[in-house]
């Protein structure tokens, strides 16, 4: 097939969407389906996007370029990740593309969106490949997704292949080790099931990790017998005062509609500044009575 055979050509027939809810084959088939667009017809498009926020040459952008994300999310297979989904996080990043391009500046679509896609499946790789994120710093991104097509071997590296991969991609030695080990880690179920009869069985981490928020018995009921004797010394203290001493406490206190200074004082006609001499002396004597 030449590459003319590819080339769209104007058409009435207006394109659709390839969906991924059937299979993936169907998908990608469907894809390559799409004709890929001239420079000239993909600069009309783009202008009339860019000048005009014409959605329908929007769409045929991102239609054309849609075989170039699944070429790209294919390189991403070793990860482990599902294919369908690096290619829907292609997409998002293709129509970003599409949403940024500037027709103006000279290049084509496919060598301004590369970036784009990349990035999404990037985020979407490292987010989801462990459990635990293994890369959050642009140093450790970089080594990520470069690691290990830099390793010469298999196995650990020795110091020299280390500080030699630190040199080319332009970080510490150290931050390369660190992502070797990370790399080389898996992630372990908390609770999984071991064997009790053997000591040598590698235990899961709710084997050997404290349960902080879990209730201790003993320490329970100690603290529930301090509240009980705190209240018990708390009533006697209180029972110790005269009334009015208590009637003040009560309502500045321990009731829900705290009473003010002034409303207390109109209604044992005395000054507000009385009522706080009888409310200090009152606590004070609380005090004494809890302490000693």
């Amino acid at each position: 097939m030449t590459t003319t055979a590819l080339v769209a050509k104007p058409t009435n027939t207006k394109l659709t969407m390839p969906s991924m809810a059937g299979s993936l084959d169907q998908y990608i088939h469907s894809a390559y389906n799409i004709p890929v667009l001239t420079a000239e017809q993909e600069h009309e498009l783009a202008v009339k996007f860019h000048n005009e926020n014409d959605l329908d040459a929007a769409r045929e952008l991102v239609m054309a370029h849609l075989r170039f994300v699944v070429h790209i999310a294919r390189g991403y297979n070793g990860y482990g990740l599902a294919l369908n989904d690096l290619i829907q996080e292609g997409n998002v990043g293709l129509m970003k593309a599409v949403k940024r391009f500037d027709p103006m500046v000279g290049v084509r679509l496919v060598s301004f969106a590369v970036h784009w896609i990349r990035a999404e499946i990037h985020e979407f790789v490292l987010k989801n490949w462990r459990i635990v994120k293994v890369a959050t710093t642009k140093s450790q991104r970089k080594l990520f997704f470069n690691l290990r097509s830099k390793k010469k071997r298999m196995g650990w590296m020795n110091q020299q292949e280390v500080e030699n991969i630190a040199s080319e991609l332009g970080v510490k030695p150290e931050v390369v080790l660190e992502m070797e080990k990370r790399l080389s880690a898996h992630d372990s179920t908390f609770d999984a099931p071991v064997d009790d009869n053997d000591d040598d069985a590698w235990k899961s981490p709710a084997a050997y990790l404290q349960d902080h928020d879990a209730v201790d018995p003993a320490k329970a009921l100690e603290s529930a017998d301090w509240e009980t004797r705190q209240t018990a010394n708390l009533a006697n203290a209180l029972a110790s005062l005269d009334e009015r001493s208590q009637d003040i406490l009560r309502r500045r206190w321990l009731g829900d509609d705290k009473a003010t200074l002034h409303e207390l004082a109109d209604e044992y006609q005395v000054s507000a500044e009385r009522i706080r001499q009888i409310e200090a002396a009152a606590m004070k004597k609380m005090k004494a009575s809890l302490t000693g």
